[in-house]
C-alpha cells in the first residue's frame, strides 16, 4: 500500500484529514512518523502559495505523495485579517486561547451584523515528480462575543454558523467535517487521489 504524507504538525488537522479521507487505499503517515523535523517556510502572500510551498518541500524530502494545506480565518471588519497570519495572530508561541482573546479584543465594540467572517482552506497535493493539484474550501459565519464549545481547535469556538445556530466547536466531528472549509477541500482531495492515483 502506497503512503500519503499528511504534512502538518497540528494534531487537530491530521485527525480531521484522517477522518475525511478515510480508506482511500493509502497508508496515511505524518511528518514525525517519517522522521522529518524540517519546518517548511511560509513566505507566500496567499493560502495557495503557502500550501504549494509546504507540499513541495515535504514531497521532495519524503519522496512521497504529500498533502499540505494553508488555511485561516478572514474577518470582514478587520479587512480580512488575520488571514494567512491566523496561526501567528497573537504572536509566536501563542495558544488557541491567546489567538481567540486577541481576535475578540480587536472586535470589541463591533456590532453583531458586522462580525461576518469566513474560513478558507487550500490543499496542495504534490507528487515526488512535482505534479501539483489544488483543492479549495470556504465556510461562512459570524464571530461571536465569547467562545463556546469544546470540539475542534483554532478559532472554532468563536465561529458561529447562523444556519445551524452553533459555533464550529459545538458541532460533532462528523457534522463539522461535512460543512467546514477543511472538510470541503479534503473531499475534493479525496476525489483527486482516487482519480489520479488509482485508489479504490
Amino acid at each position: 500500500m502506497p503512503k500519503l504524507l499528511l504534512a502538518s504538525t497540528n494534531p487537530g488537522k491530521v485527525s480531521e484529514y484522517q477522518s475525511v479521507l478515510g480508506n482511500i487505499g493509502y497508508e496515511m503517515v505524518t511528518l514525525s512518523q517519517q522522521g522529518i523535523t524540517k519546518v517548511a517556510v511560509e513566505q507566500g502572500d496567499t493560502f495557495e502559495q503557502n500550501a504549494r510551498s509546504k507540499a513541495s518541500t515535504y514531497a521532495e524530502l519524503s519522496q512521497l505523495i504529500t498533502l499540505a494545506d494553508d488555511s485561516g480565518l478572514e474577518v470582514d471588519a478587520l479587512g480580512g485579517e488575520p488571514g494567512i497570519h491566523s496561526a501567528r495572530f497573537a504572536g509566536k508561541g501563542a495558544t488557541d486561547a491567546d489567538r481567540i482573546k486577541t481576535l475578540l479584543t480587536r472586535l470589541d465594540g463591533v456590532p453583531w451584523e458586522k462580525r461576518t467572517a469566513h474560513f478558507t482552506c487550500v490543499i496542495a497535493i504534490v507528487t515526488p515528480e512535482n505534479q501539483l493539484e489544488l483543492c479549495y474550501g470556504e465556510c461562512h459565519g459570524i464571530i461571536v462575543f465569547e467562545a463556546k464549545g469544546e470540539n475542534g481547535f483554532g478559532y472554532d469556538p468563536v465561529f458561529y454558523l447562523p444556519e445551524i445556530g452553533k459555533t464550529m466547536a459545538e458541532l460533532p466531528t462528523d457534522i463539522k467535517n461535512q460543512i467546514s472549509h477543511r472538510g470541503q477541500a479534503a473531499r475534493k482531495a479525496r476525489e483527486i487521489l482516487q482519480r489520479l492515483y488509482g485508489c479504490s
